[in-house]
This record gives C-alpha cells, sequence and structure tokens, in this order.
C-alpha cells in the first residue's frame, strides 16, 4: 500500500474515469474496490453464452455518450437497434387504443414536470399525476423502472432536470464489460473495501483490511447509501455530506433473464407488461438482440418485496406474469439464466440515485470538494446525468479536473514558500 498522490475509492464507471484522467495528467493514483471486479454498478456476466448485463445495459444519450466513443476505441460493438420503450409496444395484453390513451396520459404528465422548472416550488413529482386516471398506476411502474422508487419518493424538480437526447444504443458485448476494460491498465487493488478516510493530517490517511495509504487528494466515488449508512466514514465527520448523500437514496431496479427454448414465435426487439393495471409488474424485453432470451425488469417496491424473498420468487413472478401474457405453456420454454439483487450488494445498496422531494440541490452539495483534498464523484453527482454510466464517467472526468488543478495550486504553494 504504497503512498500515492492521489487514492480513488471505488472502481466503477466514475473511479475508473478519475484515475484514468490524473495518470493522464502525470499523477499516481491508486483505485481502491470493495468487490472482486472493475465496474460497480456495470456489471456483465456470461452465460450460455450470452453476455448479460446485471447492472446497467443502455447507452443513454448515445449520440453525446462518452462510452459510445470509448467503445469501439476498445474493439467493442455498438448497437443502434431502437430500444422497445421508444417504438410501439406489443400489443399482447396492451391494445393499441390503451396504448395511445397511456401514451397522450404520459406526454401530460412529462408536461406538467417541465412545468415545475426552477420556480415552482419543489414536491413529490406523484402530486403531478392527474386525480383520476387509470393509467396512474403504469405511471408509477414506469418510475420505477426511471428511478427506482414511485414518485411519491423523487423530487419533481430533479425529475426534470434529467438530460437526455432520447438516442439509446447498446454494447453487444456489455455495458459492464467495455467499463471494465477501460479500467485495464490502471493501478487497482481489488478486494480492498476502504472504511475511513482521516483528513487530519498534512496527508489523507485512507484506512482499508489491507492496511493504510496516505495521498495528497482522494476521490471518493461510493454509492450514496453507503456513505449514509457510514459504510466509509471519514475523520472529522463530515455531516454535509452525510445529509447530502442520505436526500440521494438508491432506488432500486433488478434484472431477470430467462432462456427461451423455440423462441422464434416470440416478436423480436418487443416489450411486453405484465399487467397494465397496477405499478408492481415487471416489464419485459422480448428477444434482445433477437437471442433466445427474455430480460425482466423490476423496480421500486415490487423489487424490494421479490429480493426478500430470493431468485426463486422472481423468477416465479416472472413466469406467472408471462403465463398470463403469453399462454401457459411458455412456462415449460422458460429457464432462468441470471438475476440480480443490487440490494443486497453491500457495496451498493440498490441501482441508482433518486433526490427526495424538496431535495434536488443535494446532488451540488454532494459534489463539492472538501478542503481541495476530498473530491466526490458518481452518478448521484450529476446535476442532470444521474442515474447513468455516461453521468459517472463525466463526474469522474470532472474530479479529477479538480484535483489537478488543485495540486498544481498546492505545488505552487510549496515553492514559493521554499523560496522565502
Amino acid at each position: 500500500m504504497h503512498d500515492v498522490d492521489v487514492v480513488v475509492v471505488g472502481a466503477g464507471a466514475a473511479g475508473l474515469a478519475a484515475a484514468r484522467h490524473l495518470v493522464e495528467a502525470k499523477l499516481t493514483a491508486r483505485v481502491l474496490e470493495a468487490r472482486g471486479r472493475l465496474g460497480g454498478r456495470a456489471w456483465t456476466v456470461a452465460v450460455s453464452g450470452y453476455p448479460l448485463d446485471l447492472g446497467c445495459g443502455w447507452l443513454h444519450s448515445a449520440d453525446a455518450n462518452e462510452w459510445a466513443r470509448i467503445a469501439p476505441e476498445l474493439g467493442f460493438a455498438l448497437d443502434e437497434t431502437p430500444p422497445p420503450w421508444a417504438r410501439r409496444t406489443e400489443a399482447i395484453g396492451f391494445p393499441a387504443a390503451d396504448q395511445r390513451e397511456f401514451r397522450a396520459a404520459l406526454e401530460r404528465f412529462y408536461a406538467r414536470l417541465d412545468a415545475v422548472g426552477e420556480v415552482e416550488p419543489d414536491r413529490a413529482a406523484a402530486e403531478l399525476l392527474e386525480p383520476v386516471s387509470r393509467w396512474n398506476p403504469l405511471l408509477n411502474a414506469l418510475s420505477t423502472y426511471i428511478n427506482g422508487v414511485e414518485l411519491d419518493r423523487v423530487s419533481a424538480r430533479d425529475f426534470a432536470r434529467y438530460h437526455e437526447t432520447g438516442v439509446n444504443w447498446r454494447v453487444r458485448q456489455g455495458y459492464g464489460a467495455l467499463v471494465a476494460a477501460y479500467g485495464a491498465g490502471l493501478d487497482v487493488t481489488l478486494n480492498c473495501p476502504a472504511t475511513v478516510i482521516d483528513h487530519t493530517g498534512t496527508r489523507v490517511r485512507v484506512e482499508t483490511r489491507h492496511g493504510a495509504i496516505t495521498a495528497r487528494a482522494v476521490v471518493v466515488t461510493v454509492p450514496t447509501d453507503v456513505l449514509a449508512a457510514g459504510g466509509l466514514s471519514f475523520r472529522p465527520a463530515l455531516p454535509d455530506k452525510v445529509a447530502a448523500a442520505a436526500a440521494l437514496p438508491l432506488g432500486l431496479a433488478n434484472k431477470l433473464f430467462l432462456k427461451v427454448d423455440a423462441a422464434d414465435d416470440l416478436p423480436r426487439e418487443r416489450r411486453v407488461y405484465g399487467a397494465i393495471d397496477r405499478a408492481k409488474t415487471g416489464s419485459y424485453h422480448l428477444r434482445p438482440f433477437g437471442v433466445p432470451v427474455i430480460e425482466g425488469y423490476f423496480g421500486g417496491a415490487l423489487a424490494r418485496a421479490l429480493e426478500a424473498q430470493g431468485d426463486a420468487a422472481v423468477a416465479a413472478f416472472a413466469f406467472d406474469q408471462l403465463a398470463a401474457q403469453l399462454g401457459n405453456g411458455i412456462r415449460k420454454r422458460l429457464a432462468p439464466l441470471a438475476v440480480s439483487a443490487w440490494g443486497r450488494d453491500p457495496f451498493a445498496c440498490g441501482s441508482y440515485s433518486c433526490a427526495l422531494p424538496g431535495k434536488a440541490d443535494a446532488r451540488a452539495a454532494l459534489a463539492s470538494p472538501v478542503d481541495d483534498r476530498l473530491f466526490f464523484a458518481g452518478e448521484a453527482a450529476s446535476a442532470h446525468d444521474f442515474s447513468t454510466a455516461h453521468g459517472a464517467y463525466r463526474t469522474g472526468v470532472a474530479a479529477a479536473a479538480q484535483v489537478t488543478q488543485a495540486l498544481s495550486r498546492g505545488s505552487s504553494r510549496d515553492r514559493g514558500a521554499s523560496r522565502s
């Protein structure tokens, strides 16, 4: 655990971006990662020959997304097939007339969301739902996919601040595999959770299970729930950072991948809802990339309940919903391949951040440096690209730039003092 210029805590998209840019600035950087792999909440697993993204899977705002530029540089192929939510949903269980009615309700909701802007008082996004609408449950279901929580736990202002171009692509070999490949060659210590960051001395001391390491600066990229729970603590304490993290809890969105026998009778690259009359429903992506797989997506309270019951309960729920839409015969053709459980991951405790009602400004508070020695990055610290891997990347790059400037100022002061 040799001393370095900068310690980066976390080897997800933000941490790897920070470390790579610090190295390019000719600084020594050590990345400490609690897990035994790179990528953080970007994680690709290979099962039955298929690369399955258990974490982030879509390059949102792909036409402006840095990972879309990095991918071909590292030999990763991009798939530009439009996502199923950008096209007509399969009519199975969702008649075309109902789809048009739902789309109109969704557009009205987003119009009210945009109207909140920066002038109207912040409120829970649920307050923007129409008082009586048959589509409110499905709008809540969408929120669980987008935010990881239902609309009553989402700041309307923060929701409205999210920026997207509407272009969404995928990485054929897996988004998580791409993020991990980006970290190749960096100085990374795996299975090394940081526990305490002591910034009382001249150098910052980071305590880990493998010992302590000191640095001129530290970039912290751990998820907000870990910070809020004290999984990583500071000496002296930073109550403002802990409060900001608590105001940006991680919602939960989990995936289930199912192998399908004789899948040619299923539509390709289409979405089917398990139900359209409730918030607690899965969304099922049929045959992504054309392969014989169904990707199930569950968010919010449903995801937490299923995760608590175990992987078998997730599969059973999906089997029941798919059988209701595709016929009972589908059951014998399905076999689970992989399932995520981000809430049970002690180094994540969830999937991606959402600002609580009235707490939209917590992202700026989380991102602000402390004493030009402690810097913060991660999707939760992004003002407009939160919940995404490119948002995490951008905050990592920004933190690296802040570190470089701060250390340069410090070196200049040291040289001036030595001449006086």
